[in-house]
């Protein structure tokens, strides 16, 4: 049988046929990728032309069509519905893949052209674009340490393999202590919990051949359950498997991974001429030191930790009340804090729920797409990678844009967190190519006929990850190593946070959250007490972030720390951290710092995000939300650009000027 992937896609808008691909078929078109990827670089590299931008930097970015063909949707299908023979391919690949790119940016010939093209750049006559691509091809090729010797470029190579294969197993791992850890539940246990939790636990059970319900540390269960489950042994017992995912001194054990990623990312960065990994990293970021990382978190810390600390004393009042002893834990947080929503704000989540259903808040962000830029959305007949996903058409004007999957709900074969990913990316080199894109969420999913409901962050998630596929689906360069998001990691959560901020827009909700069972519109009063607790609890959730961001700092500025976990905790000391409260992510289930480089060091970036998100949307609130020129300059200058210029330039070319941290700090009641 032909393999899918070496023939032509006859399918619509050239949409992988997922009915006809199997694993079997994976390795053989990715070898087959891997040769002609080989095949011209070498043709690149020994060209005996005089080397130009044409038959160099476009000639390299033409090179990979079938690896990216393949890779595209591997590793689109592989996060969201993994099996054991796709875990082995990932272990397989990452380090085969890791040394294909150390072979050509040590290739001295290859080298040579583009340092050539570099020193004579402005006799060549580029646009502005094009010597955007070629200063990252060249920056590129001298991080990866072109101009190194040849045994230090030998040792980075096998550093880059080692940390791909760490960083496969580190993600393997947590996915699979995720899966293997669940607590099965009695009748009596689900006392006190709303009809929407009982469901999930239920439809939990189901998914793992049980009898009765049971809970997981996905977040759309445990969550949840701290919230609103009085038992306070469960909520303990769930708590402390959440917090020691990848750290339960199993096969699936973490910490030893992530040490030998840290002294690795350290040896790299130093054989490259930089004090530390963070000095290293940094450098191509907007942030540029670790400095101006730290200035700003520690800028956010002081008034989040005061913030929590006044909150936690309330709350242990509210636990002492209940007649507990003993000071307020971190499992007792979110159950006391929903009552106390409750009390002050008078929302409860088990009655806002049923305002908020998956299906409608996908038209919600559809919705805001179609007013701000044009965007229309048709649903696809087609089969795709499993039978919860589902995709659109999106058009502008009646031309086809792009293709958009959405894939929803939680399941054991998918990795915890949401995330936006493009199967294939838009670029005009070699014909216009249209993206496809795929934002991948773990919401619960209902039993039976039941419609699917989401918390309030659950529809700020869906409406954020919604914002990386614009950034994707509107982009509109030439070359495809700086389409979508591309773009440094400080900057690329700017459109996925700044388009959370429509989902505050009343107008939506009170078109979009329509209650489950009567199909009637929020109340108003409901409404508005909804949108006036958008900044409660906000001293928890902070401390929660900023703790992680600069644990992950620390990791990296300065020597590695031979135990992760006493580092954590060293930072977690000499911050103070306020009592009962928890980091997002502990080193050893700190997927975005350890299962790859794309945020290590960089988990700070959604705050320098947020510090700009906060400033765009206020140039939507000064001329109204769906603005059209405003709209039409976020388009413009962001959201189309994708990495063609520096982020600071495009971001300057929307606002007029860089904020400061003033909007972020007032949108999270921390002013």
């Amino acid at each position: 049988m032909t393999n899918p992937f070496l023939t032509p896609w006859n399918t619509a808008f050239d949409l992988p046929p997922f009915a006809d691909i199997s694993d079997a078929d994976f390795k053989p078109a990715f070898e087959a990728g891997l040769a002609e990827g080989r095949a011209a670089i070498k043709a690149i590299a020994e060209n005996a032309d005089a080397p130009t931008f044409e038959n160099t930097i476009e000639a390299m970015e033409n090179c990979e069509a079938l690896l990216s063909k393949v890779l595209g949707v591997f590793y689109g299908i592989a996060g969201a519905d993994s099996n054991e023979t796709r875990e082995e391919l990932q272990r397989d690949f990452g380090p085969i893949l890791a040394d294909y790119s150390s072979e050509i940016t040590a290739n001295s010939a290859l080298f040579e052209r583009i340092e050539t093209l570099w020193n004579t750049r402005d006799d060549l006559d580029l646009t502005e674009e094009q010597m955007r691509v070629l200063m990252l091809t060249r920056r590129s090729f001298v991080r990866s340490g072109a101009q190194l010797s040849d045994d230090d470029k030998g040792r980075i190579a096998k550093i880059k393999s080692r940390l791909s294969t760490l960083g496969t197993e580190f993600s393997q791992n947590l996915l699979g202590d995720e899966s293997d850890w669940f607590m099965a539940l009695t009748e009596a246990d689900l006392d006190g919990l709303p009809d929407f939790v009982i469901d999930a636990m239920k439809s939990a059970g189901t998914a793992k051949k049980l009898d009765g319900p049971c809970l997981t540390t996905s977040r759309s269960l445990f969550v949840p359950f701290l919230q609103f489950s009085p038992r306070r042994d469960l909520r303990e017992a769930v708590f402390h498997a959440w917090k020691s995912r990848g750290a339960r001194g199993k096969d699936n054990d973490n910490r030893g991974h992530a040490a030998e990623i840290l002294k690795l990312r350290e040896e790299r960065a130093k054989l490259l001429g930089y004090e530390s990994f963070a000095t290293y990293k940094l450098e191509t970021q907007m942030a540029k030191t670790p400095d101006a990382v730290r200035n700003l978190l520690m800028e956010v810390w002081t008034p989040a930790k005061a913030a929590a600390e006044k909150d936690g004393a309330i709350l242990e009042d509210m636990l002492h009340a209940d007649g507990h002893t003993g000071p307020l834990e971190s499992w007792d947080w979110r159950y006391y804090s929903e009552k106390r929503r409750k009390i002050e704000h008078d929302l409860d989540e088990a009655e806002l729920k049923p305002y908020l259903q998956l299906d409608r808040m996908i038209e919600a962000a559809f919705a805001c797409a179609t007013r701000l830029f044009g965007l229309a959305f048709e649903p696809l007949d087609a089969t795709l990678y499993h039978e919860d996903v589902r995709g659109w058409n999106v058009t502008r004007d009646g031309e086809h844009i792009a293709v958009f999957i959405g894939d929803y709900f939680a399941r054991a074969s998918k990795r915890s967190g949401a995330w936006c990913t493009a199967m294939r990316s838009q670029k005009k080199l070699g014909g216009d190519t249209k993206p496809i894109v795929l934002n991948v969420c773990n919401f619960a999913k209902a039993t039976g006929d039941k419609p699917n409901l989401l918390s309030y962050d659950d529809a700020r998630t869906l409406f954020h990850e919604f914002g990386h596929a614009l950034h994707q689906m509107l982009s509109d360069v030439t070359y495809e190593s700086i389409s979508g998001t591309s773009v440094a990691r400080d900057f690329v959560e700017l459109p996925s946070q700044l388009y959370e901020h429509w989902l505050e827009v009343p107008e939506v909700l009170q078109e979009f959250a329509t209650h489950a069972d009567t199909g009637e519109a929020m109340p108003a009063d409901m409404l508005k007490r909804l949108l006036d607790a958008q900044t409660y609890d906000q001293g928890y959730t902070t401390v929660g972030y900023v703790a992680s961001a600069l644990t992950d700092l620390n990791f990296h500025d300065g020597d590695a720390p031979a135990d992760p976990m006493q580092s954590q905790a060293e930072t977690l000391d000499q911050l103070g951290m306020p009592k009962a409260t928890t980091m997002f992510h502990e080193a050893p289930h700190f997927q975005h710092v350890f299962a790859g480089d794309g945020y290590s060091c960089g988990y700070y970036s959604y705050m320098w995000s947020e510090v700009m998100d906060a400033d765009a949307f206020d140039a939507f609130k000064e001329t109204g939300p769906f603005d059209a020129t405003t709209a039409e300059l976020l388009e413009t200058h962001i959201l189309s650009a994708g990495g063609s210029a520096d982020p600071e330039q495009l971001y300057t070319a929307f606002r007029g000027r860089m904020p400061g941290p003033e909007a972020m700090l007032k949108g999270r009641g921390l002013a």
